[in-house]
């Protein structure tokens, strides 16, 4: 099966099981460097696709994408193979995107690259395109889907709403205002928004004139730190980073993530 590798300039893969053993030989061939006990530390490996439209099914067939757990089994069959010692808890994710993390261990040959995870390692690096997925409250949408060109997002209470200057405000991710969400009472028409920063390369969470003390707050809490960040001036932005969560007001909390994986509509 891992013969593959042998090849200077692999050919594209043509069928389903040519995918897959391309795969499992470009995972091997990690994994062979944490040989020996090394890999107690990994939290899970996450392999990015970024296939053609046309190629998917073939992509999402050498996953297993109905079976999550059986690739998880074939990658854990390796991993035994070279005593690498993966702990009991770690997770195998697999997310299908536009564009390849530039960071990730490309693999020759395939639309396809790898993350290691560890504790002191985020999943992703930053990308163009981003998730925003609502953990508390009821908004319009579970998620939505952010672009670097998709301008201005804005965050607030009912979808169109007019504002002091008399114009109208269209708020993208919007809470609506006859829902019996608690959450969603603490939520500002004009709370918050979030931009793309070309200098940075970041999508950037500022907080609006409702989102202002003393009216509804702003605060983010990021994965590595739980004390929440204030956002106190409209003019200062927030780098958002992967698996920060945005609070609003009091209840109502979004996650901003890079990656779609286990995102629903």
């Amino acid at each position: 099966m891992f013969n593959l590798f042998n090849k200077r300039n692999p050919e594209p893969p043509q069928d389903v099981k040519a995918v897959r053993e391309m795969l499992l030989a470009s995972i091997k061939q990690e994994l062979q460097k944490l040989e020996g006990g090394e890999g107690k530390h990994i939290k899970g490996l996450a392999l990015f696709i970024a296939c053609q439209p046309a190629e998917q099914y073939m992509y999402e067939s050498a996953v297993f994408a109905e079976d999550e757990v059986r690739l998880k089994n074939e990658v854990q069959r390796i991993a035994d193979d070279f005593a690498i010692d993966l702990p009991e808890n770690w997770n195998m994710q697999v997310t299908f995107m536009e564009e390849l993390p530039p960071d990730a261990i490309k693999f020759a040959g395939l639309n396809a690259a790898l993350h290691i995870k560890t504790p002191e390692h985020v999943v992703v690096t930053k990308s163009n395109t981003a998730y925003i997925r609502t953990l508390n409250g009821e908004s319009e949408k579970r998620i939505y889907r952010i672009t670097a060109d998709g301008g201005k997002v804005n965050i607030g209470r009912e979808h169109k709403v007019q504002v002091n200057d008399g114009f109208f405000r269209i708020n993208q991710i919007a809470f609506p205002d006859a829902s019996e969400n608690e959450a969603n009472k603490f939520i500002s028409r004009q709370h918050a928004h979030i931009e793309w920063d070309a200098d940075t390369g970041s999508f950037l969470l500022f907080a609006d004139e409702g989102g202002i003390p003393p009216r509804n707050k702003v605060k983010i809490r990021s994965v590595t730190d739980h004390s929440p960040i204030k956002l106190n001036v409209a003019e200062l932005g927030h780098v958002l980073q992967e698996g920060d969560q945005i609070i609003l007001g009091e209840l109502a909390v979004l996650e901003f993530s890079y990656l779609e994986t286990d995102y629903n509509q």
